[in-house]
C-alpha cells in the first residue's frame, strides 16, 4: 500500500472524515488523530469480509508545553463531543504524558509517540487547511504497511509484560489472524 492509497481509505470512510474534521476545527492546535484509527482502518481494509470489530475511541494527541494540565484536555473533549456526541474522545496533551512511563519531560509530540506501546500505534493524521492530510509516523509505515505489531525500543526496555497485556487484552491476533508479531 501506499500513502496516496492510505488518504483513499481514509476520504472514503465518512466517519473517518468526520472525526478528522471534528478535530480540525475544534479540537487542540495542532492535533492529530492517533493510536488506532489509521492502524485499526488499515489492517481491517486487508481483510474480506473486513472485521466487525467495536467501536473504540478516537485518540487526540497534541503538544503544548505552556498548558498540560489535563483540564485542558477534558474542556477539549467536551467540545469535540458537541461536534460528534457518539464518539468516545480521548484527548491528551503529550508534553504531561512522560510521568505515566516515569520519562524525562518530552521535547515534543514526536519523542512522546515513540514512547508508545507498538510501531504502527504511533501513527497520526490530521486535516491541513487546505483539506490535504498532514502525517506524523514516528517509526514510519512500514509496520503498518507490513502488517506488523512491533514493540517499540521504549516499551521493550520499560515494560515489555504491558505490551503482552495489550496484545492480550486487545484481542488483536483474533481479530487480524495474519497480523505478524514482533517482541524483540
Amino acid at each position: 500500500m501506499s500513502l496516496k492509497a492510505l488518504e483513499d481509505l481514509l476520504r472514503g470512510d465518512d466517519a473517518a472524515m468526520a472525526a478528522l474534521e471534528a478535530v480540525h476545527t475544534a479540537g487542540p492546535e495542532g492535533a492529530y488523530i492517533a493510536a488506532g484509527f489509521v492502524r485499526n482502518r488499515y489492517w481491517d481494509s486487508l481483510y474480506d469480509p473486513a472485521p466487525m470489530a467495536p467501536g473504540s475511541d478516537v485518540d487526540v494527541i497534541y503538544f503544548d508545553k505552556t498548558y498540560n494540565l489535563k483540564t485542558r484536555d477534558m474542556a477539549y473533549e467536551a467540545s469535540l463531543k458537541l461536534k460528534q456526541p457518539d464518539v468516545d474522545w480521548q484527548v491528551r496533551n503529550q508534553a504531561r504524558m512522560h510521568t505515566f512511563g516515569g520519562h524525562d519531560p518530552f521535547p515534543d509530540i514526536v519523542t512522546a509517540l515513540q514512547h508508545w506501546a507498538e510501531t504502527a500505534t504511533g501513527i497520526g493524521v490530521r486535516l491541513k487547511p487546505s483539506g490535504d492530510f498532514d502525517w506524523l509516523a514516528a517509526f514510519g509505515f512500514d509496520d503498518l504497511f507490513g502488517h506488523v505489531l512491533r514493540i517499540t525500543p521504549a516499551m521493550k526496555a520499560n515494560d515489555p509484560e504491558g505490551f503482552e497485556r495489550r496484545l492480550a487484552a486487545k484481542g488483536w491476533q483474533q481479530r487480524w489472524p495474519n497480523l505478524t508479531v514482533i517482541r524483540d
